[in-house]
């Protein structure tokens, strides 16, 4: 079978584009490989990418080795550390679906044989997968890899837990200007996604995972010459998978998404997965409903305790043996299947050795029974919620609070911050979903500093919008439908009781049928906070967060 760059450069008819494919530099030797598109999302501004110059060079040397030619095109990034707690935010998940836009359109505008994405942060790595499933071409993902932790007078550091929480602290006069200083410029010492298991790193490992990745590819450090190697052996891989036809979405399969969803809850990973795999899924033709998420999390221990709700880094989850380990332990609960490597997923956790045994632990020492995340229900959510139930202590596992409603980030992280926020609160911050924000921002500016300020065993939050991976405590977001669509979070008044039980799945408020639909009767729409450009246009497209905020 004859590779799909033939349409661009085969027949006299293609004398012209041949002509600029020559202009590239391109010599009459290497026409007939295979071409190869590079996808890379190098950006100067983003920690986790700015190592990537590096890897692309090895990328590159991997293509050539193997046999193929490389041709580097550019997608954008933004960091969400960078772009929290203001209006940037709306930006990062509609990201996604431009970032997903761009691999599909260079892809198929030139007709490229493979590709390899180099990827690393939070909406980029499910944005380019979900391109790459669209086209369908054979596909190596390369994940630039975690930061190493930082470090003060002994102490290791990482950014949520001691810059973001340090703004609570401050807050409260826990923590002085001198202090703030200092872990300004030592929790992030260089390149590489942050270092617990926030959105980036649950995506890198969940795409390892699924088998887009190779082995040890997401937990592999950043300014490592193990990601190097990784790297150089991609580029490498990706030709033989254009020789072989093995495809996309001969990879990402239910089984593959499933094992995904295991290992996500099997490490505690981020609540934005619930987000993200399903779109992946969409993307790739298939249906992944909020269900199996909690079907799989009652049956699946969260045996891995890593930041932000425990103590464990990347690199020391990388120290312990990584993905592969990881599967080691879980191989019980997975499916075996093929992945982008040539190797199944049974070979791999056959190969992989467990290093550190507290840091990946065997099924009956896990930490907690049931896996990372749990999906809620109730009048609040009728069509779900989220929570990151690892990073909930057992006493606030059931909680009941008077309600404190607000209809902004904005709004709620004013009241935060000047001490309005008491214990037995419940915080709701609505208005800030897919359609409502627009964008669903990130709430971790308000939940870290109620963790800051010592009230994250006393206060609970919730919204329509979603959370960071490095979130902790009581935060349950993606409550469904949104405000902005008439959902009954929509009906919240100050002072109502909400009721919240993470082990019986229920989010309720205390409310009569008949008041909640005589409150909702008289909800009226509000003015779009945005009505121009592009986040106007994802406004009324985008899918509810239950369905992964797809555009449709």
């Amino acid at each position: 079978m004859s590779n799909r760059s033939e349409e661009i450069k085969k027949g006299i008819e293609r004398v012209p584009h041949r002509a600029l494919l020559y202009a590239t530099g391109i010599p009459k030797s290497e026409m007939d490989k295979p071409f190869i598109g590079v996808a890379t999302s190098f950006t100067d501004i983003i920690p986790g990418h700015v190592g990537m110059r590096d890897l692309e060079r090895f990328i590159e040397k991997g293509v050539h080795a193997g046999g193929g030619y490389p041709f580097f095109f550019g997608v954008p990034g933004i960091c969400d550390g960078i772009a929290m707690g203001h209006s940037g935010m709306q930006y990062s998940l509609p990201s996604r679906e431009l970032i997903a836009d761009m691999v599909e359109t260079v892809m198929q505008a030139h007709k490229l044989d493979g590709l390899v994405l180099l990827t690393n942060c939070d909406k980029i790595t499910p944005g380019m997968l979900m391109g790459a499933l669209r086209v369908n071409v054979p596909t190596v993902v390369v994940t630039a890899g975690p930061m190493l932790s930082g470090h003060l007078r002994g102490r290791r550091l990482s950014l949520v837990n001691d810059t973001f929480e340090a703004v609570g602290k401050y807050k409260a006069g826990l923590i002085g200007d001198k202090e703030i200083e200092e872990l300004e410029l030592c929790a992030c010492p260089g390149a590489g996604s942050c270092q617990g298991m926030y959105t980036a790193n649950t995506m890198a490992c969940l795409t390892e995972a699924i088998g887009m990745s190779l082995p040890r590819c997401a937990t592999a450090l950043a300014v490592s010459a193990q990601k190097r190697r990784i790297a150089f052996e991609s580029g490498r891989r990706v030709v033989e998978l254009v020789k072989k036809k093995v495809t996309p979405r001969k990879v990402v399969t239910m089984e593959s998404m499933r094992n995904a969803i295991v290992v996500d809850l099997a490490l505690g990973g981020s609540t934005n997965t619930v987000l993200h795999l399903p779109a992946i899924a969409h993307a790739a033709g298939l249906k992944l409903p909020l269900e199996n998420f909690d079907e799989l999390s009652k049956k699946t221990p969260h045996i891995a305790d890593m930041l932000p709700g425990g103590r464990h880094y990347l690199e020391d989850l990388d120290w312990a043996g990584g993905i592969p380990a990881v599967m080691k332990r879980l191989k019980g609960l997975l499916n075996d299947h093929i992945t982008a490597s040539g190797k199944t997923v049974f070979e791999i956790a056959d190969e992989a050795e467990i290093t550190e045994e507290d840091v990946i632990r065997p099924l009956d020492k896990a930490h907690h029974k049931e896996g990372g995340i749990a999906i809620l229900r109730g009048n609040i959510a009728p069509d779900g919620a989220v929570v990151k139930q690892s990073a909930v202590t057992k006493n606030m596992m059931r909680f009941k609070g008077k309600a404190k409603v607000f209809d902004s980030e904005e709004a709620g992280m004013k009241a935060i911050m000047e001490g309005r926020i008491v214990s037995g609160d419940v915080v709701v911050i609505r208005y800030e979903g897919p359609k409502g924000g627009p964008g669903m921002r990130e709430m971790l500016s308000p939940t870290a500093a109620i963790a800051g300020m010592g009230l994250s065993e006393s206060v609970a939050l919730i919204t329509d919008g979603r959370f960071s991976g490095g979130t902790r405590g009581p935060c349950i977001g993606h409550v469904s439908p949104e405000a902005m669509e008439g959902g009954p979070i929509a009906a919240i008044k100050d002072g109502d009781i909400i009721s919240i039980d993470i082990p019986a799945r229920k989010i309720n408020l205390e409310l009569a049928d008949a008041e909640m639909e005589k409150r909702l009767s008289g909800w009226k729409k509000p003015r779009p906070k945005v009505t121009a450009g592009w986040l106007s246009r994802y406004a009324r497209l985008v899918s509810s967060a239950a369905d992964g905020a797809i555009m449709e």
